[in-house]
Parts: C-alpha cells; sequence; structure tokens
C-alpha cells in the first residue's frame, strides 16, 4: 500500500484521537479529581481533540504526592510528636496558647496544625510592606547587612535591572564569604539562563530550579512553584506577593504602579519558613547533594519581646487536601464582623463562595477588591463576574483603577491576616505550591485594613447597575471564562 500524506495525517489524527480517549479515561477513573475540573478537561478533550492533547500535555498532568518532599521517617515522626504537643497545650490553653487571639481564634489555629501541620510561633516582630520600592530597599539593605547566609526563592526573577541587581548583590556577598542559596522557578523565571549566575555560582554560590525544562521545553506549566521567601542569618524572613522585576517597582507602563504586600519577620517564625526553604531546596537537587540542617544558620528562639502569634501554612499538588483553600474558608465562616479581601484573581469554587454567600446573609461584612487591569484575559473576566455574584448578596465590591492590584490578604475582625502567595483561584488552591503567614496580631491586621482603606480612594465602586450595564460581548466572555474557571 502506498503511504502518502493524507495517510499519514489521518493515522496521526486517530492515534492523537486514540490518546485523548486514553487521557479522557484516565481522569474519570484514575485521577482525583473534584467534579468540575473533571468536567472541564473532558470538554477540552471533547470539543479540541487535536488542541486539547497539547494542552492536557502540559497543564493538565498531576503529580505523585505520595513522599513528594522524601523526609526522612524518623524526621517526620518527630516533627508529628512536636504536633501533637502544641495540639495539646491549645487545646488545655497553657502558655503561650493562652494569647488572648488564639483563645479567641483556637478552631482556626487548630485546623492548621491538624491538616497540615503548621506549627505555632510565638515572639514575632512584623513589618507590613505595602510598596514595591519600600520592600526592595529594605530587602537589599538586609542582604547588604547579612553576616552568615543568605537563602532566597522568588516564583519571578527577571532578568532586567532589579533583577541583575539582586543576582549581583548575592554575587557580592558570596565573594564575601557568605552562603548563598537561589531557587527560581523555572517556568516563571524562563527569562533566566545559566549565564545569568555565572559569576554567582564561580564565587560559590548555589543556584537551582524548580521542575526545570528538558531539552527547552517545560511540560509542566501546572505545579509551579508560587512561593516567594527569603530568610538571611536564619534571623530575617520575608514573606508575600511581591516577585522580583522592573514591574514590581511601577516600571511597566501596561500596569503602572504596583500594589502588593511583603512581610518581614524577625522571630521564631523563621524556622518554619527555613524548614519550608529547605524542603523546596532539596526537591530541586540530586539525592546525593541534598542540604542538611546542619548546613543551614537557624533562628536563636525567643529572641523578639514582641508576641505575635504566626502560623505559616503551605498548600500544593502534593497534599492530601486544599490546605490554603480550608483555612481561608474557615477564616471566612468563622468572621462574627467584618472580612476584607484583597486579590488579583478571584475565581473561587463552590465551596469559598458558599461561605462568603452564608458569611452575608449571617450578617458579615465583606470588602472584596480586584484589579481592573487584566493580566491574563479569561481570568479577569472570571474574576469579575464571580464578584459581581458577591455584590448580589450585599458584598461590598470595588475595581482598583491605579496600577495593578496583586495583593493576596483576607483579615477577619481586625484581629488575624493571612498574608502570602496565595490567589483564590483553583491554580492557588489545588495546583500551584504556596504558601501563606496566618499572623493573629491586631496591629499587623489594621495595618493591611489600613491599607485597604485608602486604596478605595483609588477605586471604583461595582454596582449591580454597573455590572449590568455590561456589553452583550462582555457577557460571552464572561460566560466562556466562568466554564473554564475549574482550570484556569
Amino acid at each position: 500500500m502506498e503511504v502518502t500524506i493524507g495517510l499519514i495525517i489521518v493515522i496521526l489524527t486517530w492515534l492523537i484521537l486514540l490518546l485523548n480517549l486514553t487521557f479522557a479515561i484516565t481522569i474519570i477513573f484514575f485521577e482525583r479529581r473534584d467534579i468540575g475540573t473533571t468536567w472541564a478537561w473532558l470538554l477540552v478533550l471533547f470539543f479540541l481533540p487535536l488542541i486539547g492533547f497539547f494542552v492536557y500535555i502540559f497543564f493538565g498532568r498531576l503529580i505523585k504526592s505520595q513522599n513528594f518532599y522524601e523526609v526522612e521517617e524518623e524526621k517526620r515522626e518527630a516533627y508529628h510528636h512536636h504536633v501533637a504537643e502544641q495540639l495539646d497545650q491549645l487545646d488545655q490553653s497553657t502558655a503561650p496558647f493562652n494569647h488572648p487571639l488564639l483563645l479567641k481564634h483556637r478552631r482556626l489555629a487548630r485546623l492548621n496544625l491538624v491538616s497540615t501541620n503548621a506549627m505555632m510561633s510565638f515572639h514575632n516582630d512584623i513589618r507590613v510592606l505595602h510598596d514595591g520600592k519600600e520592600k526592595f530597599d529594605q530587602l537589599f539593605q538586609d542582604i547588604e547587612r547579612a553576616t552568615k547566609e543568605v537563602n532566597i526563592q522568588y516564583y519571578i526573577i527577571q532578568n532586567d535591572a532589579l533583577g541583575q541587581s539582586l543576582i549581583r548583590l548575592l554575587t557580592e556577598k558570596a565573594k564575601q564569604g557568605l552562603r548563598v542559596r537561589l531557587l527560581y522557578d523555572a517556568v516563571g523565571s524562563r527569562g533566566l539562563r545559566h549565564k545569568h549566575f555565572k559569576d554567582l555560582l564561580a564565587h560559590g554560590g548555589e543556584v537551582k530550579s524548580f521542575f526545570p525544562s528538558k531539552l527547552g521545553i517545560n511540560f509542566r506549566v501546572n505545579n509551579r512553584n508560587h512561593r516567594k521567601l527569603c530568610i538571611i542569618d536564619g534571623e530575617l524572613g520575608y514573606i508575600g506577593g511581591f516577585n522580583v522585576g522592573d514591574e514590581y517597582l511601577g516600571k511597566d507602563e501596561h500596569f503602572g504602579y504596583w500594589r502588593d504586600v511583603h512581610l518581614r519577620i524577625s522571630g521564631d517564625a523563621v524556622k518554619e519558613l527555613l524548614e519550608r526553604f529547605i524542603l523546596d531546596w532539596n526537591r530541586s537537587v540530586p539525592t546525593k547533594t541534598k542540604a542538611r540542617k546542619d548546613d543551614f544558620v537557624w533562628p536563636t528562639e525567643g529572641i523578639s519581646h514582641h508576641a505575635a502569634p504566626v502560623q505559616i501554612v503551605t498548600s500544593g499538588p502534593n497534599s492530601s487536601t486544599e490546605h490554603l483553600k480550608n483555612m481561608l474558608v474557615k477564616m471566612i465562616t468563622q468572621s462574627k464582623e467584618c472580612i476584607y479581601i484583597q486579590t488579583p484573581y478571584f475565581i473561587p469554587d463552590a465551596s469559598f463562595l458558599d461561605a462568603c454567600r452564608i458569611a452575608l446573609m449571617a450578617g458579615t461584612k465583606i470588602k472584596l477588591m480586584i484589579p481592573n487591569k487584566p493580566d491574563h484575559m479569561f481570568v479577569y473576566w472570571a474574576t469579575y463576574a464571580n464578584a459581581a455574584e458577591l455584590v448580589r448578596y450585599g458584598a461590598e465590591v470595588f475595581t482598583y483603577e491605579e496600577g495593578f492590584l496583586h495583593a493576596k490578604t483576607l483579615v477577619i475582625d481586625g484581629e488575624v491576616a493571612s498574608i502570602g502567595t496565595t490567589n483564590i483561584d483553583a491554580r492557588s488552591f489545588r495546583l500551584n505550591f504556596e504558601i501563606s503567614a496566618l499572623v493573629f496580631d491586631q496591629d499587623v491586621a489594621t495595618s493591611v485594613i489600613d491599607a485597604f482603606e485608602r486604596d478605595e480612594a483609588r477605586a471604583e465602586r461595582l454596582t449591580l447597575e454597573r455590572y449590568e450595564s455590561r456589553t452583550r460581548w462582555i457577557r460571552f466572555k464572561e460566560s466562556v471564562s466562568r466554564l473554564l474557571s475549574p482550570i484556569l
């Protein structure tokens, strides 16, 4: 039989259709996904059989969760023992767990201890940074003053003026004999190449990428490490939403001013940040070169006189459940007075949206702020539609007009604040590796609320009248975006 180009195309088409069917069967019977995500992927594979095949390869695969971080059993048992001790102290309200806000929000703290082993730390001094220049000026000063070690991790490090300045500073510290470790995400920081770290590596610095590309192609567009951490000399820690790039200083013409939040922590919580960094670092290096705890500089406990309790809560595609979503939902259902939420993406699942509806109907006030500048079009329209849904139930929703809002904060009753990398969408809840600091402190909560109220002067209220006046074309884009929201 003569082999023609047409015959080859037919054979390849049937092969891809067969693979689509295989993926569909795998999604339905073998992968633990929620129903909405399952249907979304089936629709993609059914209506876009050729394109859907490649979309699934890059975006749809799950990772194996069992012992993803390869923690030794002895260390795992020791950690669980410490968690059990804290649970007992929390339940008995013994010092230091007799802190007034922990007594009031005990169930929230308990949820995080039980679900994700988020140890409670005390004696934390926390500074809230709302501005990019302020954050990076302080970070660079702290790195310049470092005398022992710098461990730094970002989702995005751009190859621009700010990114190059950071790498030069880290190189200088390596020249001084400090141990410098830099971890970046291979997709988020896809503009970086080995040559950009040549001097840093030559002077003893260590650089690794999370889930690196192979042969120039990265088959994991999802399951990215979205965390942003910096631990300096084991005494100072940074966590929040700012990545590294000129746009985060407000220098991008499209986005303009970049509104975000970061925390600078000195105190016992730095130990928990370092524990998380080590897990991510060791996941990115060969087994024989994995770092040991003795290779790091650890904080001295109890050095801060400020008694802000903090839990460092993490979640990822390796998690057995959506820890960070559960924490935020618990915060919403536990609130009695007012909830402040800022997020660039508001694409909650049914459980999160229901929690908001129930809170509103029960008399809790919700104030939500989202950006009015899209960085991802489908995500923008889905966010807009979901925010409008809360307006129907009485929420006050604002669209930030002066630049881009990238803050990821949720504050309840002026007492407890979640600040970190967690967006309110499936990508943060299920697909990416995320981290947030849960702070039981009125000063921190007030700082975030005050910033929200200042932002109201730069925002417009989203009313039902404003929402209902949208064009048919916008309504169509919203409908498509909401249909795809489980996989956005």
